[in-house]
């Protein structure tokens, strides 16, 4: 009766964790994000990615984030309860010696210079045939430091950038590198810094923390109060 029950807990996790997963799709989250975060939250593993965020600003997703967090630890109780019983009734000594020694040897081959070796090439090779260039993290593809920054810069409307030869914004002798230039649905890179700069314009930058802080500071202020002023709104 205890892995009967076992069976049919695992079962009504993971149907609340398909409907879940619908309903924050619904809410128009990508379906491979809102999987991740769904077991993100069941699990109570806490994984603080950008996508989290997706969760925290929607009000809705909250809700269901609340609900998948609260049955999550509800869950892991029940199932240590269950599991505890059912290994008291069923292990006894001589049992719980044999599982014993066979995570031990388990251990010792992990441990294994030439067993090491082998699991190295083979998820090195995985990893070269299913990660390309352009599917790693942009931290991992740009060489991240404490001080590198990667960002956008819009120019406003009454920004000093305004009607400027962005080559002249930019120049070689700062460590700030533009990436290209979104003008409208139109994104331009060739060439991009004989640009003259114009309001709505979205600059790609990457380089120096300080440097692209200090060039641009007054253009970052203002999204940054843009952006808290539409996650005011959206708590409300």
């Amino acid at each position: 009766m205890g892995f009967l029950f076992i069976l049919i807990y695992f079962l009504l996790i993971f149907i609340v964790l398909e409907i879940a997963v619908m309903l924050l799709i619904v809410t128009g989250l990508d379906s491979e994000i809102a999987r991740f975060q769904a077991v993100s939250m069941l699990t109570s593993t806490g994984f603080t990615t950008k996508e989290s965020e997706l969760i925290l600003r929607h009000p809705v997703r909250r809700k269901i984030g609340v609900f998948l967090i609260s049955f999550g630890v509800f869950s892991l109780a029940v199932m240590i309860s269950t599991l505890s019983n059912l290994l008291a009734q069923s292990f006894r000594v001589p049992q719980l010696t044999g599982v014993t020694l066979a995570f031990g040897a388990v251990l010792l081959a992990a441990k294994n210079k030439r067993v090491v070796g082998s699991l190295k090439r083979r998820f090195h090779k995985h990893l070269k045939q299913e990660f390309e260039l352009h599917e790693l993290p942009i931290e991992e593809v740009l060489y991240f430091t404490d001080s590198d920054l990667f960002t956008r810069i819009s120019i406003r409307k009454g920004s000093a950038m305004a009607g400027r030869g962005l080559r002249d914004v930019c120049c070689r002798e700062e460590d700030i590198n533009v990436l290209f230039v979104q003008r409208g649905e139109t994104k331009i890179r060739r060439e991009c810094l004989r640009l003259a700069l114009q309001e709505g314009d979205i600059l790609f930058v990457y380089g120096d923390k300080e440097a692209i802080e200090r060039k641009f500071g007054s253009e970052l202020a203002a999204m940054r109060r843009e952006e808290g002023n539409e996650k005011h709104v959206t708590d409300l």
